[in-house]
């Protein structure tokens, strides 16, 4: 078992992140339209009701997000490759899980909300 990987050092603490913010996002979802605090894209700041489903949507799919990164970080213990290898598979994970989630959350709210 490969502890120091930079593939499972990577994974396991973007994917806790996810998971803790998602929880914290969960539980204290950001009631009104902000700047600061939430899933801020135009798209979802056109008015409360698309705020506030693009919040819960993204929040449930961070949560699931972070567990799965977490789930693939063991993979980083039992698979080792070189150091740099390790780091450019682990961080290309991390954004495609971004752009996983910026895609599935702008297409449920086209989705539910086909007039915005």
């Amino acid at each position: 078992m490969n502890t120091e990987s930079s593939f499972f050092t990577l994974l396991i603490l973007i994917g806790g992140i996810y998971t803790i913010v998602g929880f914290i996002s969960y539980i204290f979802p950001p009631r009104k339209i902000n700047y600061l605090y939430g899933y801020r894209t135009s798209s979802s700041m056109k008015s409360q009701e698309l705020w506030k489903f693009a919040q819960a949507y993204s929040t449930k799919l961070m949560i699931f997000l972070g567990l799965i990164l977490v789930v693939i970080s063991v993979f980083g213990l039992l698979i080792t490759f070189s150091g740099t290898i390790d780091f450019y598979i682990g961080f290309s994970l991390f954004i495609l899980s971004i752009v996983f989630l910026f895609y599935k959350t702008e297409r449920a709210l086209k989705e539910k909300f086909p007039e915005n």
